[in-house]
């Protein structure tokens, strides 16, 4: 049995070992890097056989590894594909060329024309133009809500959609980019089958599960159809590769590989390589910064020129975010807002003090990372929508990154005597 298979190893363990047996490549211990755009065949009736698998579920293929051509599939996507299916908790997974490549193929998969989508605020801005910008040229109503807490305002949200055409979609990100707000994934999920039984149509849930990952919030154990995560942060790990992926029941994932075969948006072999070696020790980078988050969310939040923090280990207790964060996060991440006294001038002077911390866009790498987001990341957001998701002139996103603690808040301490 396979480690992706044996449901008693750990998440850590699986992050090393799921997907790849060293039987299948000559023995090596480490996967070997597969850099060809073509697959010989066998023979002219295998050749049928694999087509015949891949496009139709059946012939004796199904289930054995053969290849066509790498932009379909090949070897080393397939190791890449099984680990995080085992550390998501689900039947599969595909993986796409980025974040955004896997949020496309969801969207083009599953409405149409006239149908109608829901989704929480604040978003990532990238998906927020995906569902405000293109989906409706082509007939595709989006509606939101904002508290993700709080059933009526779900609801509120459906009904909208649904004035509009079915609902076919709910997406939701949680923690949320870049406050960390909290939607209840469950609540989610129940509100879907609420809505399928009325109307005849369930909605798929999908998360954006990005911002904790598959090490620190399961959401497939909590009842979504598709678990989506930007590859890129913490799982790549490194900010030096682009990746997405998606996780969830068997059926709901061979379409989008098919969809992803059409637009091209698969991910090479290399990439595949690097991103598998990152993997391994997700765990341990994670770890890391989120033990030094913490420490730095304490100074933030006790530094006089800080006005507030969205720090998910600050909820208050007894509210309803907090009950929600105790009952399906394992812990807080190490990414968070927060925001400084006065507006964008004090902001960007606080920016242009540092030294150590990095002043980019992107998040979950080795190295600190912070942004201003109303400026860079949500800056095509219209700014009532901004304000609305909890997003001002004076918020900043902060990822906190693996090097000592001591010398990032020596480096926020410096900028913030700049204000």
């Amino acid at each position: 049995m396979s480690a992706a298979e044996d449901p008693v190893l750990h998440p850590e363990t699986l992050a090393v070992r799921a997907g790849y047996e060293p039987a299948e490549a000559s023995n090596a211990a480490k996967p070997p890097i597969y850099m060809t755009s073509t697959f010989a065949y066998a023979s002219a009736r295998q050749a049928k056989d694999i087509h015949q698998a891949y496009f139709d579920g059946t012939g004796p293929e199904v289930g054995r590894p053969g290849h066509i051509y790498a932009r379909l599939g090949h070897p080393n996507l397939d190791m890449v594909e099984t680990r995080l299916a085992a550390l998501d908790g689900a039947e599969a997974a595909a993986v796409f060329n980025s974040g955004m490549a896997t949020h496309s193929a969801i969207a083009l998969a599953h409405l149409r024309p006239g149908d109608s989508m829901v989704f929480s605020r604040p978003i990532y801005g990238g998906t927020n133009g995906l569902y405000t910008g293109l989906m409706p040229e082509f007939g595709v109503h989006a509606a939101t809500f904002a508290d993700g807490c709080d059933r009526a305002d779900m609801m509120a949200a459906a009904e909208r959609a649904l004035a509009s055409g079915p609902l076919k979609l709910i997406l939701i990100e949680s923690p949320a980019n870049p406050t960390g707000a909290i939607v209840d994934i469950a609540m989610v999920v129940e509100l879907a089958d609420a809505i399928g039984v009325r109307t005849g149509v369930r909605p798929l849930v999908v998360i954006d599960n990005t911002l904790l990952g598959p090490l620190m919030q399961r959401p497939i154990a909590l009842g979504v159809d598709l678990c989506l995560t930007s590859l890129t942060k913490y799982c790549g790990g490194h900010s030096d590769l682009l990746a997405g992926g998606v996780s969830g029941r068997a059926a709901l994932i061979q379409p989008l590989r098919l969809l992803r075969t059409t637009l091209g948006s698969h991910l090479d072999p290399y990439t595949s390589w690097l991103l598998l070696r990152s993997m391994e020790t997700v765990h341990l980078r994670a770890e890391r910064a989120m033990e030094n988050a913490r420490h730095v969310a304490e100074f933030l939040r006790d530094h006089p020129k800080v006005a507030g923090i969205t720090y998910l280990g600050f909820l208050a207790e007894g509210t309803p975010e907090r009950r929600v964060y105790d009952r399906q996060c394992r812990a807080a991440g190490s990414t968070f807002s927060f925001a400084v006294t006065g507006g964008e001038p004090e902001a960007f002077r606080f920016l242009d003090a540092l030294r150590l911390l990095r002043f980019a866009v992107s998040l979950g790498g080795s190295e600190t990372l912070i942004t201003h987001p109303a400026t860079t990341t949500h800056y095509a957001i219209l700014p009532e929508e901004r304000l609305a998701g909890g997003i001002t002139d004076a918020t900043l996103r902060l990822s906190v990154g693996i090097e000592h603690v001591d010398d990032l808040i020596a480096d926020l301490s410096r900028a913030l005597d700049a204000i």
